[in-house]
Order: C-alpha cells, then sequence, then structure tokens
C-alpha cells in the first residue's frame, strides 16, 4: 500500500466507525452488504463484535478527524454521543445509594 492508500483507508474508517457510532448502521447492515458484495472490505478503528465504538477513546479519534476534516455537523453529533456514553458510564459507576 502506498501512502494515498493508507489515507482513503483511514478515511474510510472514520466514516464507518461514524456510521456505527451514531448508529446508521448496524452490523447486519455491514453483513448483509459483505454478502451481497456491495462493498468488499469494512474498515474500522476498533472491533465491532468486540464493542459498538462507543468508548471514549474511540469517539475521541474519530471526532479528532472530523475535526481535522472541518465536519463540524458530524463532530457535533459525536460530542453529544460520548457525552451520553460518559454519563451513563458515570452513574453506572457509582455504588447505590443506602437508606
Amino acid at each position: 500500500m502506498d501512502f494515498l492508500e493508507d489515507l482513503e483507508l483511514y478515511e474510510l474508517a472514520m466514516n464507518n466507525a461514524f456510521d456505527i457510532i451514531t448508529k446508521r448502521k448496524t452490523l447486519d447492515d455491514i453483513y448483509e452488504d459483505l454478502e451481497q458484495e456491495h462493498i468488499d472490505a469494512f474498515p474500522l478503528p476498533f472491533d465491532p463484535i468486540m464493542e459498538d465504538g462507543r468508548r471514549e477513546a474511540i469517539i475521541d479519534v474519530v471526532l479528532e478527524y472530523f475535526i481535522s476534516t472541518e465536519e463540524y455537523e458530524k463532530c457535533g453529533e459525536l460530542v453529544k454521543i460520548k457525552n451520553k456514553c460518559l454519563k451513563k458510564q458515570t452513574e453506572s459507576d457509582q455504588p447505590p445509594l443506602s437508606l
């Protein structure tokens, strides 16, 4: 692979991650597209079998990419999802209140 191919693959992975994180596409959609040969690959910066990409570190990587490409509407969506996920994580980390 040359530099331009790597760059295209990176761009595709970030756009695919955005679709998964925002739930525009599901794992079933990806499998269906691959089986019907609409696509021949679906690169992602995470393993979709193990997680949905809604981890802070993953969202930060995707967010940085869209900041660099000045796609601020996508950034806004990612920030909302990140805040929502962090809130859920914080709430689940707290021990239950005892009365």
